[in-house]
């Protein structure tokens, strides 16, 4: 909630949870201990705690120390890009680019070999 409540503040568009009636808002019953002194935000810390509690689900996860702290406790770990390569093969977008751009420009940082690498699996990259 906490990042939702940062974007909105910021001016993105993003929705609020209370109109969410599908939304569910859960805390987590326990976060290992060594996980705290990590350099991870309270919501990279709750997503991992949550995933921890359902370990049939997958975590979404785009911070590098927070996905590898969570593929070492045996978690499937998504990023946001990996998503949007799903959306696309399930014809849910046509282009992956402009989403990466508005990612981008809501101050995601994407490395141009991540960006080409992303692009090419998408049958988007431009053939050098």
């Amino acid at each position: 909630m906490l990042e939702l409540s940062v974007g909105q503040r910021k001016g993105h568009d993003v929705p609020t949870p209370s109109t969410c009636a599908w939304l569910k808002i859960v805390d987590p019953k326990y976060t290992p201990s060594e996980w705290l002194s990590l350099d991870l935000g309270k919501g990279e810390l709750g997503a991992m705690a949550l995933a921890l509690e359902n370990p049939d689900r997958t975590v979404l996860l785009d911070d590098a120390l927070a996905r590898r702290t969570a593929q070492a406790a045996g978690l499937t770990v998504r990023g946001t890009l990996g998503i949007l390569l799903d959306a696309k093969a399930r014809g849910l977008t046509e282009r992956i680019e402009p989403w990466i751009d508005k990612l981008e420009d809501a101050g995601m940082w994407v490395s141009d070999e991540i960006r080409q690498r992303i692009l090419r699996l998408a049958g988007e990259a431009a053939v050098p």
